[in-house]
């Protein structure tokens, strides 16, 4: 048995639909069982990483666990519940999605370290995940997109690997399912670094317009964030990010992918194509 964590997020779906196929036992955990596709082999239980009791339950009975939680500094407290509860409920194996950089350039908000550092002090069989930015974080542009309206860039030329979160999930299955990627720290990025308006221009095209980008200060980024009632510890670790990325400090590529799948990653073009409709609507 399989517990997924995460279970209905853009990573934590994908990989129950891959396990599924595969013939796996998955349990999917979320707090919101009604939301968990019907899949083969996939039981849905109410599960929250602030509910020892709820932890207890869904973990019992499994082996393996897939540790996925939502950005925020809640991702300490939530690792620390859930490896807690992995190991009371004698799992001998976990998957950490983490995040690129971690323990590596984060001035503020690395909230994925600690969790780290415990998975492998765990007596667990583990393997981290490092990705770098999704390419499915620019469906937060649909709005903008369909109103004809430019595409905020924070981050001027600065380049990142954007990775398809279908190859995340599929690295993700093949660490739940074998011992082949056991005790590995994988950074996980597409195969092209791209800056903000190499991707607006290659989803223009797959989406056959021309899209539009308007560059936008940190200062300004900041005082949006702050206006849309975004926790000022969490605007802090958004302008990290993206002050980051303008630099230069993400641009970064890596062939883990490829080692761990035997094939390239997909491109962002890629993903885009497959993903026009989400735009259009």
């Amino acid at each position: 048995m399989i517990l997924v964590t995460g279970a209905t997020g853009t990573i934590g779906g994908e990989v129950l639909r891959l396990l599924s196929a595969r013939g796996e036992r998955v349990r999917a955990m979320t707090r919101e069982p009604s939301r968990v596709p019907a899949l083969p082999g996939v039981e849905a239980v109410r599960g929250d990483f602030d509910d020892p009791a709820s932890l207890a339950q869904a973990a019992a009975g499994a082996g393996t666990l897939f540790l996925l939680s939502a950005p925020g500094p809640e991702i300490i407290r939530h690792d620390e519940a859930a490896l807690a509860a992995a190991r009371a409920a004698g799992m001998r194996k976990a998957v950490k999605l983490s995040a690129i950089g971690t323990g590596e350039h984060v001035k503020v908000g690395d909230w994925h370290l600690p969790g780290e550092q415990a998975l492998r002090a765990g007596g667990m069989e583990w393997t981290v995940l490092r990705p770098t930015r999704f390419a499915s974080n620019t469906l937060f542009w649909t709005p903008l997109i369909r109103a004809g309206k430019p595409i905020p860039n924070m981050t001027g030329t600065g380049a990142e690997g954007y990775i398809d979160p279908r190859d995340i999930a599929e690295v993700a299955v093949r660490a739940l399912t074998s011992g082949d990627l056991a005790g590995l720290v994988l950074t996980l990025t597409g195969p092209e670094l791209l800056s903000v308006p190499d991707v607006v221009g290659q989803l223009g095209e797959a989406l056959g317009r021309e899209l539009e980008t308007a560059d936008i200060s940190l200062d300004a980024y900041r005082q949006q964030l702050l206006a849309a009632g975004r926790d000022p510890g969490f605007v802090d670790v958004a302008l990290n990010g993206a002050e980051l990325v303008l630099r230069g400090g993400n641009a970064r590529l890596t062939d883990d992918v490829e080692k761990a799948l035997g094939r390239p990653p997909r491109t962002f073009r890629t993903w885009a194509e497959d993903h026009r409709a989400a735009f259009t609507g």
